[in-house]
Parts: C-alpha cells; sequence; structure tokens
C-alpha cells in the first residue's frame, strides 16, 4: 500500500493507491441471511478430518520422499483467466520443492476482497491465469532436507507473501512484509526461483520455504483460523506496533467486516473497552450481543458522534470504500493514533486542523511480518479467536464471489478445498 500525503489549503488529501488488503465492509446486513444464519466456529479439538490428513501427510512423505518431489508436484486449482474474474478448472505443476521447502496439502483458504480486485484486474497487475488465495491452511506432506522447522503431519499456514529479499533493513528487523521484495503468494513474481508467476491457494497443493510459514496452534478450529493469516495478521499487527492492547485503554474500530469484526475479538482479548463505529444501525446487535463490543457508534448520528468526542485512545479504520473521516479524528483524545487497514481507492481528505492542535497520528498498516503471525496466530489460540465464517465447496466460489463484490457474507467465505476440490499432493 503506498501514501501520498500532500498540503493544500489546509486539506490534507490521503491517497490510498491499489495494494490495500481491506474490504468494503460499510454496508447493510445481507438480506437473505436471518441473524443465527452465519456460521459459527467454536473452539475445538482438532477433528478426525484433520487427524486423517495429518496421518495421510506423514504416509505420503514416507512414500514420496525429497528425490520425487525434487521434480516438482502436478497441481489442480481454479483461476481466473481475464477480467471477468469468473474461476475455473485449472491444472497446473508447482515448483520442484527444495532443501529449504515444505510441500502443503490445502484443506481450506479464505477469500479476501484482495483476490476479488486481482482476479477482476481492478489494479492493473493481473497476470492470467491467476489463481488466487492468500489465507491458506493447510498439513504439510513432505519436507526438504534442510528443513528444521516442520515435519509431515503438521498443520501450518500461508499468508499474503510467501518470500522476501531476506537482506534489507525491513526483512532485517521482522518487517518482510514492507520489503520491496516481497513476494505475493498469489499473482506474485518469483525471482528466485526463475521469475515464475506464483499461483495461490484455490489449489490443492503449495510449496514454500520454511521460513514464511507458520505453525498453526492446536485447538483452533481450521476453517475459522484461516482467516486470520490475512485479515487476523492485518488488524492484530498495527495494535500491537502502536500500543493498542492496553488492558482499559478505549479502541474503536471503524467498519464490521472481515478485518473490523476479528479486531473487536482481539480488542477485548487484550482487555480493551472496544467500540464499533459504522454507518449500519442494523450491526448494532451483531457488534454489542455476538462480538462482545461494549458500545456501539453510528457515524451518520451527529447526536451519538457528539457524545463520543475525545474519547478513544485509538482507532482502526478497516474500511476500503471511500467515507469521511475528518469526524473519526474527533473522537479520539489527544495524541490518539488512527490506523488505516484498508485501501479505499478514491482519495480521502482531511484538514489539517483535525489532526495537529490534538497531536494526533496517522498510520498504515499492511498485512504483518511472518514473526507477527506467528504471534498472533499464538494468541488467537490461547484466547480462542477466529473469524466468522462461511464455508462454501469451490464450485460455489463464482457465486461466492458475487455475493463478496456486493458486501453479503458474515463475515468471511472459506474454501474447504480438501473436501471439494480433490488433491495430487
Amino acid at each position: 500500500m503506498s501514501h501520498n500525503f500532500q498540503l493544500r489549503s489546509s486539506v490534507l488529501p490521503l491517497r490510498f493507491f491499489p495494494g490495500g488488503l481491506g474490504a468494503r465492509f460499510w454496508c447493510n446486513e445481507p438480506k437473505h441471511l436471518g441473524s443465527n444464519s452465519s456460521v459459527r466456529v467454536a473452539v475445538a479439538s482438532p477433528s478426525r478430518t484433520l487427524q486423517r490428513h495429518q496421518a495421510k501427510a506423514k504416509a505420503t512423505a514416507k512414500e514420496v520422499g525429497v528425490q520425487e518431489t525434487a521434480q516438482g508436484s502436478a497441481a489442480l486449482g481454479w483461476a481466473a483467466r481475464d477480467a471477468s474474474g469468473v474461476l475455473s478448472p485449472f491444472d497446473f505443476s508447482r515448483r520442484a520443492q527444495k532443501d529449504d521447502d515444505v510441500t502443503i496439502k490445502v484443506l481450506y483458504c479464505g477469500i479476501c476482497h484482495t483476490d476479488l480486485y486481482t482476479i477482476k484486474n481492478e489494479w492493473g497487475t493481473a497476470m492470467y491465469p491467476v489463481v488466487p488465495g492468500h489465507e491458506i491452511l493447510g498439513v504439510v506432506t513432505s519436507v526438504g532436507s534442510g528443513v528444521t522447522k516442520f515435519k509431515a503431519g503438521e498443520t501450518v499456514g500461508v499468508g499474503y507473501f510467501l518470500g522476501s529479499c531476506r537482506s534489507c533493513e525491513c526483512c532485517g528487523n521482522g518487517y518482510e512484509n514492507y520489503c520491496s521484495g516481497m513476494v505475493l503468494t498469489s499473482n506474485g513474481i518469483d525471482r528466485e526461483h526463475g521469475g515464475e508467476v506464483t499461483q495461490g491457494g484455490f489449489s490443492d497443493v503449495i510449496v514454500a520455504n520454511q521460513d514464511y510459514v507458520v505453525r498453526v496452534p492446536d485447538g483452533l478450529p481450521l476453517a475459522g483460523a484461516a482467516p486470520l493469516l490475512c485479515a487476523g495478521v492485518t488488524v492484530y499487527s498495527p495494535m500491537m506496533r502502536f500500543g493498542l492492547n492496553a488492558p482499559g485503554k478505549h479502541l474503536g474500530v471503524v467498519g464490521l467486516g472481515g478485518l473490523g469484526h476479528v479486531a473487536v475479538k482481539f480488542g477485548k482479548a487484550f482487555g480493551m473497552k472496544v467500540t464499533v463505529i459504522s454507518t449500519s444501525p442494523g450491526k448494532r446487535e451483531e457488534a454489542l450481543e455476538r462480538l462482545g463490543a461494549d458500545e456501539f457508534l453510528v457515524s451518520r448520528d451527529p447526536e451519538q458522534m457528539q457524545a463520543a468526542f475525545g474519547t478513544m485512545d485509538g482507532i482502526l479504520d478497516t474500511v476500503s470504500a471511500w467515507h469521511p473521516i475528518s469526524p473519526l479524528f474527533a473522537l479520539m483524545k489527544p495524541m490518539g493514533q488512527m490506523v488505516f487497514v484498508g485501501g479505499p481507492t478514491k482519495p480521502l481528505e482531511l484538514p489539517a486542523y483535525a489532526i495537529v492542535p490534538g497531536g494526533k497520528g496517522i498510520a498504515g498498516n499492511c498485512v504483518g511480518g511472518i514473526r507477527d503471525c506467528q504471534a498472533m496466530l499464538e494468541f488467537a489460540g490461547k484466547h480462542g479467536i477466529t473469524a466468522e465464517v462461511e464455508v462454501i465447496k469451490m464450485d460455489y466460489v463464482n457465486t461466492a464471489l458475487e455475493r463478496l463484490e456486493k458486501n453479503d457474507v458474515r463475515y468471511r467465505f472459506v474454501i474447504d478445498v480438501a473436501g471439494s476440490l480433490g488433491s495430487t499432493a
């Protein structure tokens, strides 16, 4: 995500160029869904299905061995061939497994708004055919001879990126997500492996360097854990970085969607007071009763906004559609911190007087580094945090993408890849 800050006539236009990871979450409630119809995920022990996958993965590793894996793997995915964004079955090959690589059978993959932008080439970066997907949860089937972090049968995840330069200051400090050489998991250029275009998790198998794979704690429901690899770390990382994780502090969360609802859960687990800020009054019950937020604020109601003036220590803005942001800064205390994790494609204008007198800060955040992602998963495992998901089969994916474009999901679609696509891993 890039930012362009210019001061003109006391107005600060904030321009978020394509590449942001948010979704357009200020939307009406899905008309066809009742209040209890979204798929809820509770903390549970690993399922028998996962145990079968783990056992099979260990057996596969013994049978296949590194020598055969070094020749590469046939893979089956669903890909978009043009800007229509329509996905259909696609046979391709994964790169050969190297000594420091792990091969992963994909079990589940979340659908992010970024996937939709990419397959429709809304950012002008699509390299067709595109297999989307970067919220990948699976089980290790084999490892290279130099792998020390994982073994066959372990449950792991791959997020927004699967490579970086390893030599820059960002990489050295654990912020691979800001490396100029970051390799996207889907629709990226993997220069270390011949400049091939990367294909994502809407597929049955993926190969990744062990340093860009994270371990999924036991007990986290698999489908609900998948979106944490993008949505989860996108909100967790800035909360840790900017001190918006202290018990007793007051956090505002703008937008109750794929990112926002997870932010509420993390905020409450940190012991914070959490207020959801939304344009949709119909989301009040969901925010307060089901997600545990302390307060709900309708941003279009001047009286409610005035009553909350100067009460918040910081705000996470998860919205990627254009929206007025100046009123949001008025909700923060002096020296409060605003963090944008959505990526509006239209400029957002902010009068300088909204931030200068109170010394208020503006920051952006793009997912998180591997270290942050692992820490986030461990925290989620300890506190039983997962995303609220609607699990689908692969043959429903085009309908799901149409619904996602209309913001008709509560709150994340997750594809049961292994249960509906089959595997060549």
